[in-house]
């Protein structure tokens, strides 16, 4: 096949309630918004997405799809080039890169469905399964709610779980001991701020977090910090893994982390970093930096790019997007005994969207049929 002319480029937003209230150390939200990408060429369709707000299809449909329209879709790598150069004047951060991001994945899912391939199997598999860890934990659980979330983690298999935590370390002591006694001693207990504490009150509850045996201390303070997150990685207790690159939205931000000394670990967002193909760049300077790589949520968008990454060291399975995504797609995988492996009978990321079950949450386009 030489060329795939890309014919249509189709985005809609769901906006999907949470189970319950969730809070993190920052942050409040009752509802996720799911923002799908598909794009059609040669009679066979690629689906991607990410999450962030509706905007974002807007986006899409006035600056991305026109420089996407009528060009070869299986030129993955020329297609992100051509998005990405043509949002120089709107700010690549945000909604752009968001906005890349789906699109790029269902690039890649569309090149996988033309070949007739998986994702991995074109990129090149490393390994067969992941690990994961269990992600939830919010603020706004009782003790009781967290527990239960730990114990069920804790009965599927998963040997590391992460709860969020405040910016308040003498508030946060005793969630922290009690996640550690659902949990047992066996397991590996890690905490994330979401970059909530000042840089002292982030040491002391390092500190605090010690006692318990946490080997992961997720932005402690904001990832913008970047001499406070070195100070951590410096000053904190030893064993404990910084980490740090969620809201990085190009391989600008993984470099500044990384040449900074500031993460233990680098975390990366394919729905956030530009895509499939940012991921890609972000493994590579892990891999120069000789920094482990972790997969921040979306477990189902992820799980095929995973299998093929050189430095990773885990997908994180958060609580949130796991339910939705089991609610709205079909082929997202599932994990037992904190691994997961994507189902390479499909091709491409071996995703579809329910759409009869997606229409209750649709907000984007209003009033489609």
């Amino acid at each position: 096949m030489a060329e795939a002319a890309i014919s249509s480029v189709r985005v809609a937003a769901y906006r999907v309630p949470t189970d319950r209230p969730e809070a993190d150390g920052t942050l409040a939200w009752d509802a996720t918004t799911m923002v799908t990408c598909e794009i059609g060429a040669a009679g066979r369709t690629g689906f991607g997405y990410t999450y962030a707000d509706r905007s974002t299809a807007l986006f899409v449909t006035d600056v991305l799809a026109p420089v996407l329209e009528g060009e070869d879709g299986l030129a993955t790598a020329a297609r992100w080039r051509d998005m990405v150069d043509a949002v120089r004047n709107h700010g690549r951060a945000g909604v752009a890169a968001m906005a890349i991001s789906a699109c790029d994945a269902a690039l890649h899912d569309l090149r996988g469905k033309l070949l007739d391939q998986p994702v991995s199997s074109l990129l090149g598999r490393r390994r067969d399964t992941v690990p994961v860890y269990g992600s939830g934990g919010f603020t706004s659980y009782s003790p009781q709610e967290m527990a239960q979330q730990i114990e069920d983690w804790v009965e599927a298999g998963f040997t590391s779980l992460k709860i969020k935590v405040s910016g308040d370390p003498v508030a946060e002591a005793d969630r922290i001991a009690e996640a550690r006694r659902t949990a047992g001693g066996e397991a590996d207990l890690m905490i994330d701020a979401n970059g909530a504490c000042s840089r002292k009150d982030a040491l002391l509850m390092a500190e605090i977090a010690a006692d318990e045996g946490v080997a992961w201390f997720e932005e402690p303070v904001s990832s913008d910090d970047l001499d406070g997150l070195r100070l951590l990685r410096d000053r904190g207790p030893s064993g404990m893994d910084i980490a740090a690159g969620e809201y990085g939205y190009d391989a600008f931000h993984f470099q500044s982390l990384l040449r900074t000394g500031a993460v233990d670990v680098l975390q990366v967002d394919a729905t956030r970093c530009c895509g499939i193909t940012g991921l890609l760049q972000a493994d590579a300077m892990a891999w120069a930096a000789n920094v482990p790589l972790s997969l921040h949520c979306a477990p189902a968008l992820h799980m095929q790019a995973a299998t093929c990454l050189q430095r990773l060291k885990h997908v994180e399975w958060f609580h949130d997007h796991v339910r939705l995504e089991s609610m709205l797609l079909d082929g997202a995988a599932q994990a037992k005994n904190g691994h997961a492996a994507p189902d390479l009978t499909r091709p491409g990321l071996g995703l579809a969207l329910k759409t009869q079950d997606a229409e209750q949450y649709r907000v984007w386009p209003e009033g489609a049929a």
